[in-house]
């Protein structure tokens, strides 16, 4: 089968996310299990030059965005096996970042959209399905239907966080776009009075999936549903949940070139040696107590309102110190940055991302904290406990999915797991974490093997991505 996977990020070339981890990983491994997966992107002023070096300038055209004839060049190359389409534009992606904002991020989408639809004939590729990914590729898919419907193509959308639409004008978008009024009725992209390109995209995919079986449940209620439940709820049995992989080549602590010292659950010493180098990093005196790791956007969607209020009871009390890597509301940078002041040898944070550091302390630290509030997979569980660092995480979405929490009767597990959203229950959890990493050494270090032996990697999620592909053609 022929995919051509639309992506506005993937990994290495570009990431913001959880989606530039998935495009950057999925292609290749569901090119070895039987399709041949092709992905097209934008060719952005920020990829390294050295990933650009082997590029193959293919052709050039004109592709009308709004009545006004914009640029459009085609750049070809092979990454671990995965063809990959650039697409160059320097006025949508010459920026400093991915993301356009507002109107500049309406333009952009459309643009993109409009050219993979235009090119498609042009790049000695013939796909059967379209896979677009998240609001800014999912104008694709109204467009193969109202512009391009000659071209037979089958088509699939991902959602990686419903909380992110694409909400514009509708006249703008009609302006832009050139789509029929039809395309703008409630049965697409209409949503109050606006146009929302997920809604659209949505309605026209033969196959629409999320990231992870329990978020797609949840999806399905006001709770969670982001008022598109009843869009979703319409698609029937073709909405569903596969749950996201982890590519270990990027993420494994045995060959890891970024952590000081490789380990594996076979040799353990390593794991020791990485604490300590990251304790001693950020002045953290952490002996005898659990170094407990955050490495996330600061925004409310992670829990961080929970968590600030709670965790300076442990570290006042003495029960753990803490390390946060990330950054997004002001509000959270600040409590963070002051509970480092306030706490010096407990509480250290690095406000920013750095992919180096991160792997560092997915290596240094005990216990991994995701108390989201919602959480449609999360790679961040996945990889620390690929490094032996325990998750405690609330039970949603793909964290329900994904960690199991240890029942001390039968002795099976793999983290800590709360339900209730609050900060007492938070709080409870944590304490108890705690108590196993100081009072039952033995049961700690049992679960980190445990952890460290799971398998999330691509190959059973390819697998039934290509049991998908395979129901449409």
């Amino acid at each position: 089968m022929k995919i051509l996977f639309a992506s506005f990020e993937a990994s290495p070339f570009a990431k913001a996310g959880g989606l530039g981890d998935v495009a950057g990983s999925l292609p290749a491994a569901l090119n070895s299990v039987g399709a041949d997966v092709r992905l097209f992107m934008p060719k952005y002023k920020i990829i390294p030059p050295q990933l650009l070096k082997d590029a193959e300038f293919l052709f050039s055209t004109e592709i009308n965005i709004g009545g006004i004839n914009k640029y459009a060049g085609l750049f070809r190359l092979v990454r671990n096996g995965v063809t990959v389409y650039l697409l160059d534009n320097e006025e949508y992606f010459g920026g400093d970042g991915i993301y356009g904002y507002g109107e500049s991020g309406a333009e952009q989408s459309v643009f993109f959209c409009r050219t993979l639809c235009e090119l498609i004939p042009r790049l000695g590729f013939a796909p059967e399905i379209v896979h677009c990914n998240d609001w800014q590729t999912s104008l694709i898919l109204p467009m193969l239907r109202y512009h391009y419907p000659h071209l037979g193509l089958r088509t699939v959308l991902t959602i990686h966080n419903l909380q992110y639409q694409g909400i514009f004008s509708s006249e703008r978008m009609k302006y832009l776009t050139g789509l029929p009024d039809e395309a703008f009725s409630v049965g697409c992209l209409e949503f109050y009075g606006a146009a929302n390109l997920l809604k659209g995209g949505i309605v026209c995919a033969d196959k629409v999936n999320t990231v992870s079986p329990t978020y797609a449940r949840e999806t399905l209620t006001a709770a969670y549903g982001e008022k598109l439940e009843g869009v979703l709820a319409s698609k029937g049995t073709g909405y569903f949940g596969i749950i996201n992989g982890l590519d270990y080549k990027v993420f494994h602590p045995r060959t890891d070139p970024h952590i000081p010292e490789n380990y594996s659950f076979m040799r353990l010493e390593g794991k020791n040696a990485c604490r300590r180098a990251l304790a001693s990093q950020f002045g953290l005196n952490a002996d005898g107590i659990p170094i407990a790791a955050v490495i996330s956007r600061l925004v409310n969607q992670k829990g961080l309102d929970l968590l600030s209020g709670c965790i300076e009871n442990l570290i006042r009390d003495g029960k753990c110190a803490l390390i946060v890597l990330g950054s997004g509301d002001p509000a959270y940078e600040r409590f963070f940055s002051d509970l480092s002041r306030r706490y010096p040898g407990r509480a250290a944070v690095w406000i920013g991302y750095n992919a180096e550091l991160a792997n560092r302390i997915y290596a240094g630290s005990d216990i991994f904290l995701m108390p989201s509030r919602f959480e449609p997979c999360g790679l961040s569980q996945l990889i620390a406990m690929k490094y032996g660092s325990v998750p405690l995480v609330r039970e949603t979405g793909g964290l329900f999915d994904t960690v199991s929490s240890y029942n001390s009767e039968t002795g099976k597990g793999t983290g800590f797991t709360f339900a209730p959203y609050s900060s007492e229950a938070l709080e409870y959890t944590l304490r108890r974490a705690v108590r196993y990493y100081t009072e039952r050494p033995d049961v700690w270090k049992k679960l980190m093997v445990r952890c460290m032996k799971k398998d999330f990697s691509w190959k059973a999620s390819a697998e039934k991505y290509l049991e998908m592909y395979s129901s449409l053609v």
